[in-house]
């Protein structure tokens, strides 16, 4: 006859095992999942475009930013990391991006979304290359489960242009 702590840990690990596995599945089930979220950001503002006294580029914007990331959501889903991100070239670097606006989308509920903000990071350009400069902005999302791996994705909007003169 088996004594109580064999019995104790077969329970545990077949207990265990199918955790394990039931978590596999979860995971596995969100590639099923092709989301089609959509976004769109609007620059409403330039507040002002100056040169700082140290002689780096600094420019405050007024934003619109609206999303629809209820496609993202899964039963899987714990929540959602967003963020708009400013990308550009200079001479010195192939891809430069600062952040404006982010946020935590906790449900399915407030996946839908419209905000009118002025940039929540500074935008700051580490020299004078600021002046002229096309740039993109991006919507880039971060979707967190509640098991396996998180997954990162973005859309870009294109066509964005900083004045000539500082302002």
């Amino acid at each position: 006859m088996h004594s109580f702590g064999y019995r104790a840990n077969a329970v545990v690990t077949f207990a265990v095992t199918i955790l394990a596995v039931m978590c596999s599945l979860a995971s596995l089930s969100d590639n099923f999942n092709v989301p089609t979220p959509t976004a769109d950001v609007k620059v409403l503002n330039i507040n002002w475009f100056q040169k700082q006294p140290n002689g780096n580029d600094e420019v405050s914007l007024t934003l619109n930013i609206s999303a629809d990331l209820s496609s993202m959501f899964t039963w899987n889903t714990k929540q959602v990391f967003v963020f708009v991100a400013a990308e550009y070239e200079t001479p010195q670097n192939a891809l430069n991006q600062v952040s404006f606006w982010d946020g935590i989308i906790p449900s399915k509920e407030h996946a839908k979304f419209w905000i009118h903000t002025t940039n929540k990071y500074r935008f700051i350009d580490q020299g004078s290359n600021l002046r002229g400069k096309d740039f993109n902005l991006t919507l880039h999302w971060h979707v967190m489960p509640k098991t396996g791996k998180m997954f990162a994705d973005k859309i870009v909007m294109t066509g964005y242009r900083l004045p000539e003169e500082y302002r």
